[in-house]
């Protein structure tokens, strides 16, 4: 076949999440930049390309007044430097800076939330992160399945009924970027639709082996496998994931593999899982660590935390029950109990943004985490400091700020699909902070040598890391840091999006 450079096609993108969203206040509609090193580096490459569109969902009330009034065509918002419909019955119809096309997706309230909260979380989230006990849970009723083929499969023929639609648009030729857990049935409608495009799609979560899927029912699971086998190349954040991946295909479905080139043969197609650890922007994340509003947050946590001789122990996290906060919690009560010298010299700021509420499991889960640190204060807590400082809030400021001054990191997910917090602190910190890091992140296999590692659910294990760390010589605390934020540093969020583009030039039928 003729050389074909991937990026002289157009260029689709879908992701639930989009790169703007629409809201009002007292002046009326309001547009405001997705936040995020994905969103950045997506909208990035789609705003210096002529022809990409970023299809998404209507997250608000007003996305999808947005959407009516588009009567399902995509709309121009210019990004930078002040977010707006580029619309010219407003008077604007040339943007004066980067601007993206978006496509936003309405579907039914109820097939949403089928689609969203039964299916994609907690169930595909559960069964990716290793979360169900299985003595107990999941059960499978005839509610699941119509939720799935009511809310999943019909959400999912939306997005690439309106992905086909702008493939279509351009000719039938395009580039087309998947996203994530929500939409593994959308490269197979895709490619039924447009057999020309070259298709990715990328999984931001863990990808389990074989016997974690078959907790599914075997209709259900094939045909989650299926869909994703539309793609020409399946990215993940490690080798691993991509090998589970192949497994699957080859013990579920009974296709051919090859295991050392990461193959699955779906009729006359090749697929290809490989592997892109996604990662950060350095360069936005030192322009928030120089603002004012950092340096007061640090100023405030310096007085509250680190005066004397102190130490400060940080996590920065979801109430997601994979992030293991509770066994996390329990490790450093057990560090306090062996080590009483510690007890008013070490404290455990703990910054956790509520995750879906509505979900009974992420709802008990709170009350646990509450439930644990209530009993660890009340033995621990001298002088009037409080061992654990538990903020539930979502401020990235203050995070940068805790980041920058902490001695010790703890992330001990119990499955993570990579963990940007541990890329985070490895960039900003300023203390020779050591990064407490479970091995079944997916940051552990780029910064593992690094860090100290933590077995997720050994809690004397973490204990005794967390005293290492806490103990470690300060220079080489500030080795193992600047080693960190140099493989950070070289292997940021535009390398990530660069070597899938590179990839797909060589393996994707256009080299």
């Amino acid at each position: 076949m003729a050389h074909i450079d991937v990026l002289d096609l157009p260029l689709v993108l879908l992701s639930n999440r989009g790169p703007v969203s629409f809201d009002r206040d007292a002046s009326g509609r309001t547009v405001n930049r997705g936040a995020g090193g994905l969103v950045s580096a997506l909208a990035g490459l789609a705003e210096h390309l002529e022809d990409a569109v970023w299809v998404c969902g209507a997250a608000t009330e007003e996305d999808a007044a947005v959407a009516r009034e588009a009567t399902g065509q995509a709309l121009l918002v210019q990004t930078h430097p002040i977010p707006h419909l580029v619309d010219p019955r407003f008077g604007d119809a040339v943007p004066d800076g980067p601007a993206i096309k978006v496509r936003m997706v309405v579907t039914d309230p109820a097939a949403y939330a089928d689609f969203y909260s039964i299916w994609s979380n907690p169930i595909l989230w559960f069964v990716q992160h290793g979360l169900y006990g299985r003595s107990l849970s999941p059960v499978l009723t005839q509610a699941e399945h119509d939720a799935f083929e009511n809310g999943y499969v019909v959400v999912n023929r939306a997005y690439a009924d309106a992905v086909a639609d702008e493939v279509r648009a351009r000719g039938g030729k395009a580039l087309v970027l998947l996203q994530d857990y929500h939409f593994y049935l959308v490269a197979e409608h895709v490619r039924q639709q447009c057999p020309d495009v070259v298709l990715t799609h990328f999984v931001h979560i863990p990808w389990p082996g074989p016997d974690e899927w078959r907790v599914l029912p075997a209709d259900i699971r094939e045909r989650l496998l299926t869909g994703l086998l539309g793609s020409d190349v399946v990215g993940f954040h490690t080798r691993r994931y991509a090998r589970n991946f192949v497994l699957c295909a080859g013990e579920l479905l009974g296709l051919p593999t090859d295991l050392d080139a990461l193959t699955i043969t779906v009729g006359d197609r090749t697929v290809r899982a490989r592997y892109y650890p996604i990662s950060v922007d350095p360069a936005a994340l030192d322009t928030t660590l120089a603002s004012e509003q950092v340096n007061a947050h640090v100023a405030m946590l310096r007085y509250i935390f680190l005066d004397e001789d102190r130490q400060l122990m940080l996590r920065v996290d979801r109430t997601d029950p994979s992030k293991n906060v509770v066994r996390g919690f329990l490790a450093f009560g057990t560090l306090l109990e062996q080590h009483p010298e510690l007890v008013g010299k070490v404290s455990f700021l703990a910054l956790l943004q509520p995750s879906r509420t509505d979900v009974p499991e992420y709802a008990d889960y709170i009350a646990l985490i509450g439930g644990v640190v209530a009993e660890i204060n009340a033995k621990y807590t001298k002088e009037g400091r409080q061992p654990i400082d538990l903020r539930m809030v979502e401020d990235f400021p203050l995070a940068v700020a805790a980041y920058s001054i902490c001695d010790v990191l703890v992330v001990n997910a119990i499955a993570d699909g990579m963990n940007l917090v541990a890329k985070e602190v490895a960039v900003v910190n300023r203390r020779g902070g050591v990064l407490a890091l479970s091995e079944t992140a997916g940051a552990h296999e780029e910064l593992g040598e690094f860090a100290v590692t933590l077995h997720p659910f050994d809690i004397q294990q973490m204990a005794d890391a967390f005293y290492t760390a806490l103990t470690m010589p300060l220079e080489e605390r500030h080795r193992r840091l600047a080693a960190a934020a140099e493989q950070v540093r070289t292997h940021d969020v535009a390398r990530w999006l660069g070597d899938q583009l590179t990839d797909l030039r060589r393996i994707a039928g256009f080299a």
